[in-house]
């Protein structure tokens, strides 16, 4: 079992969320404030202010969702429109069918996550809304189901539109999320083919059954993610047409595990994943040993190449170790 005393405090609380801009975080800001204000506007017209302070719980829930994080899996419009709408109804009958109050609030909530589940729109606010028609008062519940058509479905048109046309001028938070265009640098956005070729939609299928829980994150953005950390990984790391004869090699790494090696040979394949080099360890863990690897392999191991100055190791091109 995992000690909890050696995982960070931040990866305890929670707080290793992925950077973003000032600007993302500003236009966030001010589409929250429109969309919400807009729905009040509409609420108030069909319910008093106490019950309008209710519904709109839920829907600043959901303006948090679409103007934070408007390409996530639960931001989408089917997911903030069916996840309301499901739970909004299921909250009225338990509200009609169900004599305690308690339990009443309890099994909405409980029935409307279910719902979402199976039907695939799970948006977190909609729990609320569900609540909300239980506990929400005699003009709540005056309105019956009407209260699914009025206010419901109406706010969620309201912020659905404001989402829409408030995220469009800003390129890459057009929402829904499949109206967000190619970035200019595209060739670096789009999914190399060898790691398409190596994950598979039954790989990654596979692999959240193993996690088993709802992750905020569609497929494609997993593949991105992947594809990109791998691009990085290999910049970090030497070509193997880079690697060459009389040269020395720094494994990158410090203290006992840092490592300068020099080639002493090259010998060439016809298949050129056969290349192979002979080594010599100069410096660092196993000193004065030798070896023998494939090109590509002393590729992966090396970080970049450097000289030697005096008495230390210099990384070619940049003076540091």
């Amino acid at each position: 079992m995992r000690n909890v005393f050696k995982v960070p405090i931040e990866a305890l609380l929670g707080i290793e969320g992925p950077p973003v801009s000032h600007v993302e975080r500003l236009v966030s800001t001010a589409g929250g404030f429109i969309g919400i204000l807009l729905v009040l506007l509409v609420s108030s017209r069909f319910v008093g202010p106490k019950e309008s302070a209710l519904i709109i719980a839920s829907m600043g829930a959901s303006a948090v969702l679409l103007f934070a994080v408007p390409h996530g899996p639960l931001s989408q419009p089917w997911p903030v429109a069916g996840g309301h709408l499901v739970s909004a109804l299921i909250g009225v009958s338990c509200a009609k069918l169900v004599p305690y109050p308690f339990v009443a609030a309890a099994m909405a909530v409980g029935l409307a996550i279910g719902a979402m589940h199976y039907l695939r729109c799970i948006h977190p606010p909609g729990g609320a809304t569900a609540l909300v028609a239980v506990v929400g008062g005699p003009g709540i519940h005056a309105l019956g189901y009407g209260f699914v058509l009025t206010p419901v479905l109406l706010n969620v048109l309201v912020i659905l539109t404001v989402a829409v046309a408030f995220n469009y001028p800003w390129y890459w938070r057009r929402y829904p999320a499949a109206l967000k265009p190619p970035r200019e640098h595209a060739a670096e956005e789009e999914i190399s083919a060898e790691t398409a070729e190596s994950i598979s939609h039954g790989d990654l299928v596979y692999a959240l059954s193993q996690i088993d829980s709802f992750i905020d994150v569609n497929e494609h953005d997993l593949l991105r993610v992947y594809d990109l950390a791998t691009r990085r990984l290999q910049t970090r790391h030497l070509q193997p047409g880079s690697i060459g004869p009389g040269r020395c090699y720094s494994n990158g790494k410090y203290g006992d595990d840092w490592q300068v090696r020099c080639v002493v040979d090259a010998s060439p394949h016809d298949d050129p994943e056969k290349d192979s080099v002979i080594f010599k360890v100069v410096a660092g863990s196993g000193r004065r040993s030798s070896g023998v690897s494939t090109l590509t392999e002393f590729a992966r191991w090396a970080r970049h190449e450097v000289v030697r100055n005096e008495n230390s190791w210099q990384r070619v091109g940049e003076g540091g170790k």
